[in-house]
């Protein structure tokens, strides 16, 4: 191995090392520290925490002299989820979801209070949604998909979610606090979400969470059917593809991706979009909900993991 390589290799070493809490607990890292844990000498792992200084991945604390990422290090890790989107990443999932179930297949998203339908995928069967077409929207805990979301939140956002969308949700009847905190508990428990509210007469769905690689939830994979071919006996197999489809978009999924804190920037082609086999456009949604407040809490992630 060259020497240039050698060092390139011992770098991201430090980068990696520095991507995880110092065992003391105390934010950055000693030199000391991370020579030991590396195999490297103080003065090799000095020289190489000052080149990555200089180009900005590695920041020093001024007061406690320890070392941490650099603020252009995030900079580059959020470019980095820009380069495909998470709907063009989702994109293929969703194709394979809809040849193999035969049903309308949605991709949803949080934006502040509300899902948002990224994409969706129509299937041979005349179905009636929440969100209509790509980019509707509807309250948090309405629907398998934004259920599936909400469950998975973080305890103390999900709170706040449900603080802000009972009142949005009082002329649905049944649809108070009670409720969605009964059906979210469920559906963390299941890892699925599948109740069927009844506000679409003879529709039916279920959906699941989809995580980014640290474990926060930022989707939803969902379909959307007739209540008859969403029995007892195909529920688990519908629920078993659409798992292993989030289990692999999870791998891929960069929490950073500007995508998962602007969610309709995404949308932007989908004014003109193709109108390609599978692509509705101009779809209205089956009920209309009042309009999220203006200040949304703030979109923290989880670390929680699927089973």
């Amino acid at each position: 191995m060259s020497e240039s390589v050698s060092s390139l290799h011992r770098a991201v070493l430090i980068l990696r090392a520095l991507a995880h809490p110092a065992d003391d607990g105390e934010p950055g890292h000693r030199v000391s520290e991370l020579a030991k844990a590396l195999g490297q000498t103080q003065a090799t792992t000095h020289r190489l925490l000052q080149q990555l200084v200089d180009e900005g991945l590695v920041e020093q604390q001024p007061a406690s002299r320890r070392y941490r990422l650099g603020l252009e290090f995030f900079a580059l890790a959020a470019r980095a989820g820009d380069a495909g989107g998470l709907r063009a990443l989702c994109r293929p999932a969703l194709l394979r979801l809809g040849a193999a179930l035969g049903d309308s297949v949605f991709l949803l998203v949080r934006q502040g209070f509300d899902a948002l339908c990224l994409d969706r995928w129509e299937g041979p069967f005349p179905i009636r949604s929440f969100t209509g077409d790509i980019g509707g929207r509807v309250p948090l805990g309405i629907g398998q998909g934004s259920m599936a979301i909400l469950a998975h939140l973080p305890e103390a956002e999900r709170d706040e979610v449900m603080r802000y969308n009972v009142p949005r949700l009082r002329a649905l009847g049944s649809f108070d606090e009670v409720y969605l905190r009964a059906e979210s508990a469920r559906a963390r428990q299941r890892g699925y979400a599948a109740t069927n509210s009844g506000l679409l007469d003879g529709m039916a769905g279920a959906a699941v969470p989809v995580f980014d690689r640290n474990g926060g939830v930022v989707a939803a994979l969902s379909i959307g059917t007739l209540a008859n071919r969403l029995d007892d006996e195909r529920l688990p197999v519908v629920i078993e593809l659409m798992q292993r489809e989030a289990r692999a978009l999870s791998a891929q999924i960069n929490p950073l991706d500007r995508a998962l804190r602007r969610p309709t920037e995404e949308l932007g082609a989908a004014g003109s979009a193709d109108r390609s086999p599978g692509r509705t456009m101009g779809a209205a949604p089956a009920i209309e909900f009042p309009a999220a407040p203006m200040a949304p809490p703030a979109q923290k992630r989880s670390r929680r993991r699927t089973p």
